[in-house]
C-alpha cells in the first residue's frame, strides 16, 4: 500500500531522535451489513477505512499516532510530530526490509462481497421465519449478517515488512418473545475467518428454534434463589466467563501494570488438577484466529493452564519489555487508529473426560447456567459477577424450572480451583472483545463443567 523506500524514510525520521523502535500498520478495510426485521430489510450499510498508524518505542515509553492519509508529506508531518516525544540522539537505523511470507490458515470459497445481495436477504427472511415460527409468542424476529474484508502491511525498524488479507464474516439472529406485560429476548451468534461457507456446517433451523425456545420460557422464568450452590456451566457460550474473569488477567496489558491477581504466579497452582487452559490464534476459520498478528508475528497456541498450573502469559513486544518475556503472536488492535497490544483471540477451557450427562446426574440441586448476558471484573483481585441470561435449577440430576436474575459472584482463582468436573463437549462461542486496543474478533468457549461451590445471587426466588 506504501512503497518500502517511503517506508524507509519515515522509520529513519522516527529514530533520528533516539527511539529503538519504529512501526508502519497501514490498513485498507471495507465492511458490509444487512439487517433484516420481520419482513423488512432494516439496514443496508458500507464502510471504508484506509490509514497508517506509525508507533515509535524507546525503552518502556511508547508514543502513537495515526492518519488516513497514505501521502508521503502526511506520513512524514505525523512522524515529525511523534518524534519529538523523544529528545536524544539517533542510536538505530533501519534495517533493510525483509519480506516475510504469510501462510494463510483461513480458507472458503463463498465470500460475502461476491455474494449477490437477493441471496444474503433471502438467508435472513428465511432465519427470520424460522425463528417466528417457533411460538406464536414470539412476536419479532431479527437477523444480521456482518462481512469485514481487511489488508494490512507492516514495515518496522527491525527490517520486518509483511503483508495479509482477511474476511470475517458473522451472523447474529435475535428472538422477542411477549406475553402480557412480560417481554423478553434471547440471541445466537455464530461466525468465522472467511466466507458463508461456515453456513454449510450450523444447522441455521435448529439454531434459530433453539434460540426462540430460550426466549419464550424466560416469559414463565421464576426468580433464581440466592445462596451457595454447585454450578454446571454450559459449553461453549459458559467459556465467557473464562475469557473475562481470568483471560484478561493473563495480558500482559494489565500484567505489567501490575493491575493482575496472577502476577507473577508463573508455575502456581492456580486451578484444580483437571483444568487446562489455552488461547489459540491459529484455529483454521475460527473467528478469532488470525495468520499473523498486528506485529507481523506469527499467531500461537498458547499453553495458559496445564493441570491447573499457571504456565503461560499473553504477551505482546511493547509490554513484554517490561515483563522481560518475549512476545506470542497475539499484539492485535481494532484498526489502525489504535495502538496494538497483548490479547485474546480463540480462548478456552480444554475437554475432559466426564460426560455431560453424567454432571448432570451427580448434581443432586444446583444450578445450570447455559447462557450469559453483561458482568463486571476486578483484574487486580479477581473479584467478578455475571448475570445468567438463561438459566435453570437441576433437582436430582435433572434440569428443572428455569429460572431469571441469577448472577453469578466469586473470585476467578476460587472458581478455577473449585471445578470438580469437565465434560468431553468443548465447543466455542462467537464475540467482541473490548479493550485498550479496541474492539477484536474473539471465541470463547469451554466443555460443560461443575464449580462444586459457588455465590448465586438471585431474584427473591426459594428452593422449595
Amino acid at each position: 500500500m506504501i512503497n518500502p523506500s517511503l517506508a524507509k524514510k519515515v522509520i529513519d525520521i522516527g529514530l533520528s531522535t533516539g527511539a529503538d523502535f519504529v512501526e508502519l500498520f497501514i490498513e485498507d478495510t471495507e465492511a458490509s451489513n444487512i439487517v433484516f426485521d420481520n419482513d423488512i430489510v432494516e439496514t443496508v450499510g458500507q464502510d471504508f477505512a484506509k490509514g497508517c498508524g506509525i508507533r515509535l518505542l524507546k525503552e518502556h515509553r511508547s508514543v502513537y499516532g495515526f492518519t488516513n492519509e497514505l501521502k508521503e508529506k502526511d506520513l512524514v508531518d505525523l512522524v515529525n510530530k511523534l518524534k519529538g516525544a523523544f529528545n536524544n540522539k539517533r542510536t538505530y537505523k533501519c534495517k533493510k526490509f525483509i519480506n516475510q511470507k504469510v501462510n494463510s490458515i483461513s480458507k472458503f470459497n463463498k465470500s460475502a462481497f461476491l455474494t449477490p445481495m437477493e441471496d444474503k436477504i433471502k438467508l435472513l427472511k428465511k432465519t427470520c421465519k424460522y425463528i417466528k415460527d417457533y411460538s406464536p409468542l414470539i412476536n419479532r424476529a431479527m437477523a444480521g449478517l456482518s462481512a469485514i474484508k481487511k489488508n494490512i502491511e507492516i514495515y518496522n525498524s527491525n527490517g520486518l515488512h509483511t503483508k495479509d488479507y482477511k474476511e470475517y464474516t458473522r451472523l447474529v439472529i435475535k428472538a422477542f418473545a411477549s406475553k402480557g406485560d412480560r417481554h423478553e429476548v434471547n440471541f445466537f451468534v455464530d461466525g468465522h475467518l472467511g466466507g458463508l461457507d461456515f453456513l454449510d456446517k450450523l444447522n441455521l433451523k435448529k439454531a434459530c428454534e433453539e434460540c426462540a425456545k430460550d426466549a419464550v420460557g424466560m416469559l414463565t422464568a421464576l426468580p433464581c434463589p440466592s445462596g451457595k450452590l454447585p454450578v454446571i456451566i454450559g459449553n461453549g457460550t459458559g467459556g465467557v466467563l473464562f475469557h473475562e474473569a481470568c483471560g484478561h488477567s493473563l495480558e500482559a496489558t494489565a500484567l505489567a501494570r501490575g493491575m493482575s491477581n496472577f502476577n507473577r504466579r508463573m508455575g502456581d497452582k492456580i486451578a484444580s488438577d483437571i483444568v487446562n487452559a489455552y488461547d489459540d490464534g491459529t484455529i483454521p476459520n475460527a473467528w478469532g484466529s488470525n495468520n499473523i498478528d498486528d506485529e507481523g508475528n506469527k499467531t500461537q497456541r498458547n499453553c495458559l493452564i496445564k493441570n491447573g498450573v499457571l504456565t503461560g502469559y499473553l504477551v505482546d513486544s511493547f509490554n513484554g519489555r517490561k515483563l522481560k518475556m518475549n512476545p506470542t503472536g497475539c499484539c492485535r488492535r481494532q484498526n489502525y487508529k489504535y495502538e496494538p497490544t497483548s490479547r485474546m483471540s480463540n480462548t478456552y477451557i480444554d475437554k475432559g473426560t466426564s460426560k455431560k450427562e453424567d454432571i448432570f446426574k451427580a448434581t443432586k440441586l444446583g444450578l445450570y447456567c447455559k447462557s450469559f448476558g453483561g458482568g463486571s471484573v476486578n483484574p487486580v483481585t479477581g473479584e467478578f459477577e455475571f448475570a445468567c441470561n438463561v438459566a435453570y435449577i437441576v433437582r436430582n440430576g435433572k434440569i428443572a424450572e428455569q429460572v431469571k436474575g441469577a448472577t453469578l459472584i466469586g473470585k476467578s482463582e476460587e472458581v478455577l480451583k473449585n471445578i470438580d468436573m469437565i465434560a468431553d463437549d468443548l465447543d466455542l462461542d462467537t464475540g467482541y472483545c473490548g479493550s485498550a486496543s479496541g474492539w477484536v474478533p474473539v471465541r470463547t468457549g469451554q466443555p460443560t463443567i461443575r464449580v462444586k461451590e459457588m455465590t448465586i445471587g438471585g431474584a427473591g426466588g426459594k428452593l422449595s
